[in-house]
């Protein structure tokens, strides 16, 4: 999480959305840093809002924007398994190494959902509490340029990205049954990335 005072901007990290390379390029450009633990630094709407947002707003009579990034679904869940596949997670419960991904996306559709692909939800991740405020700015994943762009200029400054937290590559097979019965189960995924810029 990272938050600009001056330009009334809190950028929330949404996992395996690029937050990372993001973070480690204005860092030293932000006002407030959360980098760990992963419950704060990836801290969802309703979580900013009650903790983070209530500071602002006590202290300071301000509110801070909201901007954050969303992924396409199959594509974000992709990422996980990528992620968890790597060598540092054998012999872990989180880790994917000997699992195909339509196992992967078949365990994360169930509930409970085995560890593996107990991975939380981008839906979920934008979710406002009762009297709340959600994200203003919510672009998506493949739009780097917008999302460049605008921070750009919100910041006025240039951004130069590098690559960052790069998962090994793996086949994301996945089987028509399988991504009919994820797109079906899993509409509200869908929605929240449609709906983002």
């Amino acid at each position: 999480m990272l938050v600009f005072y001056k330009e009334r901007l809190a950028f929330l990290a949404v996992p395996k959305t690029g937050s990372t390379a993001y973070h480690t390029a204005l860092s030293a450009r932000a006002d407030f840093v959360v980098t760990g633990p992963p419950e704060l630094k990836h801290a969802p709407v309703r979580r900013y809002d009650r903790f983070f947002q209530n500071i602002f707003r006590k202290m300071y009579d301000a509110e801070m924007e909201i901007m954050a990034v969303v992924r396409e679904p199959i594509d974000w869940l992709g990422s996980w398994y990528k992620y968890r596949s790597r060598d540092d997670r054998i012999g872990h419960p989180h880790s994917t190494r000997d699992l195909s991904f339509d196992d992967f996306v078949q365990g994360y559709m169930q509930n409970p959902r085995p560890e593996f692909a107990d991975v939380g939800s981008q839906s979920q991740f934008f979710r406002t509490r009762n009297n709340g405020f959600g994200a203003t700015h919510v672009f998506k994943y493949e739009n780097q340029d917008k999302i460049l762009s605008f921070l750009q200029d919100r910041l006025n400054m240039e951004i130069t990205l590098q690559r960052e937290n790069v998962s090994p590559k793996r086949d994301l097979f996945l089987s028509p049954e399988t991504e009919k019965k994820f797109r079906k189960r899993h509409a509200d995924e869908l929605s929240c990335h449609n709906a983002a810029l």
